[in-house]
């Protein structure tokens, strides 16, 4: 589903991202653990097309996004950390507008909407103008339109900012539901315990390069020989 052959990403001087190899499977749940300026948000940007890489090949479902970015890019959903919205729509003006670039047919754009309200418990404000909205009610919106076209791949780029308790379980539920459907998701996190508790696999990244990537369950593994949790582990990889 997704593939990162020798992904390099230079600023100048500076090597942000600095040979980076991943291969991500269909239902693959990849927890993507960093510092902050580790490279993670830099690579995301790469895999959702913002980014040209430096050097490298990303290929999505067998295209390459440097050569045929229309193909790979329809094949994507993207929620960033800080969601963009235009304020004088309401949330599901937004969503038949954001639909539209898809330009996904009405009545199963209509359906599809009404079902990702439904999932993430939005119907209370979904027809208020998103200026209205607190951070955790634009990044539920920005969620719900990154799922409206059925994406294969979804990157998720700090997805529980601003979310309170309730708001975050039910993400994360939906989350997992949609990894168990077959929905490869890479999202990067800062918060160890998400990544522990929804992800299946997981993969840290330090000044540019992966040092650490596995299986959940060889993490598991890890912890109960040497740490006792993920942070643990964590901090030991990136100290």
């Amino acid at each position: 589903m997704l593939e990162l052959i020798n992904i390099t990403k230079k600023f100048g001087n500076f090597t942000a991202v600095d040979n980076l190899n991943l291969k991500i499977n269909a239902g693959d749940f990849f927890g993507f653990l960093g510092q902050n300026g580790a490279g993670k948000t830099t690579t995301i940007k790469m895999i959702a097309g913002l980014y040209t890489a430096t050097s490298g090949r990303i290929i999505i479902n067998g295209f390459d996004i440097a050569k045929e970015p229309i193909k790979a890019k329809r094949l994507i959903g993207y929620i960033p950390d800080q969601p963009f919205l235009y304020e004088k729509l309401t949330g599901r003006e937004f969503l038949f507008f954001s639909g539209g670039l898809y330009s996904i047919e009405k009545e199963r754009l209509k359906a599809k909407i009404d079902s990702v309200i439904d999932e993430l418990k939005i119907d209370n404000w979904i027809d208020k103008r998103t200026e209205e909205y607190s951070q955790g009610m634009k990044q539920r919106i920005a969620i719900a339109s990154a799922l409206l076209h059925n994406p294969k791949l979804l990157i998720v780029d700090e997805p529980m900012i601003g979310l309170d308790p309730q708001s975050a379980l039910i993400v994360k539920n939906l989350f997992k539901k949609l990894s168990t459907n077959g929905t490869a998701i890479f999202m990067s996190t800062h918060s160890l315990n998400v990544a522990e508790e929804i992800c299946s696999r997981i993969g840290i990244i330090k000044n540019g390069k992966m040092i650490f990537e596995d299986k959940k369950e060889v993490v598991e593994t890890i912890k109960d020989s040497d740490h006792n949790n993920l942070e643990s582990l964590f901090l030991h990889l990136t100290k």
